[in-house]
């Protein structure tokens, strides 16, 4: 947020990245930097740059002060930074600003959506050798990332699901059921959707594999499209990145599921156990 108002009275005063770089004796990838929210902000940085773009009301450069403040303060998830890789810890940063999250899952069910018990499995499949107390402290992260799901003003979630994750025994039996049904359950809450892709519809717009898109409130804000790899993860947030992202989230919702076809292809699921 910060960063898009900077970059905003940047542009409305018709000045260049390199003249504001300048200014602050820095350069202009710098400015981009700080303009996309990727580094940290300078309190000095920001009253010089706020001097040159004529932000001269007290009222206003104190709001946009206290916004590097708020930007400065570590999230609530950076006490789990021994077990957060880096490139992790900006995806969760995203989730909690977001007011849309849109994922389609190919391997397991959404981590918004896991019990503690799946997620356990989850995890020890990635992390073999770590020990219970590390295991419990990642499932610990998980669950209270999902706490904002149920907090009024929370995210809206919109989670296309294909049939392969539902299907794969993650933990043994009692588990999946578990799993299972708390997926009807979170389904009827209204800010939660949950779709299915099943084998029958054939191929489909998101062969690619899993992705998530993260919407924000503010205007000013581009979406951004997260795809999670091996040890690593990508953000897309230029128009032409993201475009076909979107494009294969809304086919996907057409071809999924309706929300009643969701439930009974669960309750189908869960009979055959």
């Amino acid at each position: 947020m910060l960063g898009a108002s900077l970059r905003k009275l940047r542009e409305d005063r018709g000045l260049t990245r390199e003249v504001a770089g300048f200014h602050i004796r820095a350069s202009e990838s710098k400015i981009s930097r700080m303009e996309l929210g990727r580094v940290g902000f300078k309190t000095r940085d920001v009253e010089d740059l706020l001097t040159l773009y004529g932000v001269h009301d007290d009222a206003e450069r104190r709001g946009l002060l206290e916004m590097v403040r708020e930007a400065n303060t570590p999230g609530w998830w950076h006490k789990y930074g021994d077990v957060l890789p880096n490139w992790f810890v900006t995806f969760i940063g995203l989730e909690e600003a977001a007011s849309v999250i849109r994922t389609y899952e190919v391997q397991f069910v959404p981590g918004l959506l896991q019990t503690a018990a799946y997620a356990r499995a989850v995890i020890r499949l990635g992390y073999p050798d770590d020990p219970e107390e590390s295991i419990e402290h990642r499932v610990h992260l998980r669950m209270q990332r999902q706490e904002r799901l149920r907090q009024k003003g929370g995210p809206r979630l919109w989670a296309v699901i294909d049939e392969a994750a539902l299907r794969r025994p993650i933990g043994g039996e009692g588990i999946m059921q578990e799993q299972l049904q708390h997926l009807l359950e979170v389904s009827m809450l209204p800010n939660i959707t949950v779709q299915v892709m099943p084998f029958r519809f054939g191929m489909h717009a998101a062969e690619g594999g899993a992705f998530t898109i993260l919407r924000f409130p503010e205007s000013d804000l581009s979406d951004v499209v997260y795809v999670e790899q091996l040890w690593g993860a990508l953000y897309l947030d230029k128009r032409e990145d993201i475009d076909p992202y979107l494009t294969a989230m809304e086919q996907l919702c057409v071809e999924s599921t309706t929300p009643g076809g969701t439930a009974e292809i669960i309750g189908d699921l869960l009979r055959e156990m």
